[in-house]
């Protein structure tokens, strides 16, 4: 079975970002998997791409949700990954 490689991209000084980090907790806690955060602050590549849409869950690489996470849609994604 596959294991999703879930990330939340964050920055300094973000209240968003601990909503973020709570709902992303959930979620992965709830389905026995990990996660990881990475700041955009020290990547000017990654502060390019998503500065304005902070904080964002990528899903084995790719843009699933942006500011306020939705954990349905979360779950659902992070399920078919898992099946998948």
């Amino acid at each position: 079975m596959p294991t999703p490689d879930v990330v939340l991209l964050t920055k300094a000084d973000c209240h968003l970002c601990t909503a973020a980090r709570a709902a992303v907790e959930r979620v992965t806690a709830d389905l026995g998997l990990g996660w990881s955060e990475q700041s955009i602050d020290a990547d000017p590549q990654l502060r390019e791409r998503y500065a304005e849409e902070i904080p964002v869950v990528l899903v084995n690489g790719i843009q699933r949700d942006f500011w306020k996470i939705d954990e349905d849609r979360l779950t659902r994604t992070l399920k078919k990954a898992l099946e998948g």
